[in-house]
């Protein structure tokens, strides 16, 4: 809707002088007031612009940490105020705005109009490559919500896609460790990819697959050990709709090597903890059962070649 996107713009260009000047809340709200009478005098819509941007100011501290983490060779310092801002208007309503009112793809496409408008040549590239790396490591936001303009597909004909991950294990020095990913949301999880998303790779098994997503993901050579189970979950593809994800997890044992993780948007950070260290890590609620039964197997092994 038009005058929604000129509201848009509106509250971007007071986020920018409230940025530059480094205003208070109060003096933003007279900033905007000031911009909607001189810019969108008819667009009607002041409620929409007050609530974008009290909520972009009151949640800017955990805005800017998604950014960063998103964008980790980007500091915020170094990013152009006009993108900065678009972003932190676009996560907003990307995160935590009402999801019928403001569907993801909505809030994503509206940020990079504007970045495009009011940003430098590479601007709509940048902030959709943040978003997008954001909107994908979310579980696709918005994945169970159901589109107006498409039917309702039934369970069993969704498409699916398989993935694969693993519990990677390795021992040295007489203890046992846990290689781990961080996302950019703050939790330690495993490390997983999909299972033959390119021609070359169409025949491969599941056990092929996840040992080279491991090894594109984090640098490790993994021998799989044992099947841990299978997770599945619904997502919204921007593209073809909702599928159902399934992730076959497994325990893969890897020699004590330096982790080098991928570059890719979503996750900043893979290490090794200590077994004992790794239980009191931040886990996703899915993932903390996986990670439980791999420890379990790991020192039933481990109890075993003592014993022999």
């Amino acid at each position: 809707m038009a005058n929604r996107h000129l509201s848009r713009s509106v509250v971007l260009q007071t986020l920018f002088e409230w940025d530059f000047r480094n205003s208070s809340t109060s003096d933003a709200m007279d900033i905007l007031e000031r911009n909607a009478k001189e810019f969108a005098p008819a667009a009607g819509d002041l409620p929409f612009m007050q609530d974008a941007l009290k909520g972009v100011i009151e949640r800017k501290q955990d805005l800017d940490l998604v950014i960063e983490k998103a964008a980790p060779e980007w500091p915020l310092e170094r990013i152009a105020p006009v993108d900065r801002n678009v972003l932190r208007l676009g996560l907003y309503e990307l995160l935590f705005s009402d999801r019928e009112k403001v569907p993801a793809k909505v809030a994503i496409n509206e940020a990079i109009e504007l970045a495009k408008s009011f940003g430098g040549e590479n601007s709509g590239r940048f902030v959709n490559g943040v978003l997008g790396a954001v909107y994908k490591e979310l579980g696709e936001p918005g994945k169970d919500e159901v589109s107006k303009k498409k039917k309702e597909v039934p369970y069993d004909q969704m498409p699916i896609e398989r993935l694969g991950g693993a519990v990677v294990y390795a021992k040295h020095g007489g203890e046992i460790y846990l290689a781990l990913v961080h996302d950019i949301f703050g939790h330690w999880t495993l490390s997983k990819g999909k299972i033959g998303d390119a021609p070359e790779f169409k025949d491969e098994s599941v056990e092929e697959g996840t040992i080279r997503e491991i090894k594109e993901e984090l640098g490790l050579n993994i021998s799989i050990q044992d099947n841990l189970g299978e997770n599945e979950y619904i997502a919204s593809d921007p593209e073809v709709g909702k599928k159902r994800k399934q992730v076959n997890y497994f325990l893969a044992e890897s020699p004590y090597t330096e982790i080098t993780l991928e570059q890719k948007g979503g996750l900043d950070d893979g290490k090794w903890f200590r077994l004992q260290d790794a239980l009191e890590l931040n886990f996703y609620e899915d993932v903390l059962p996986i990670v439980t039964r791999a420890v379990q197997k790991i020192n039933d092994r481990d109890h075993k070649e003592n014993r022999t």
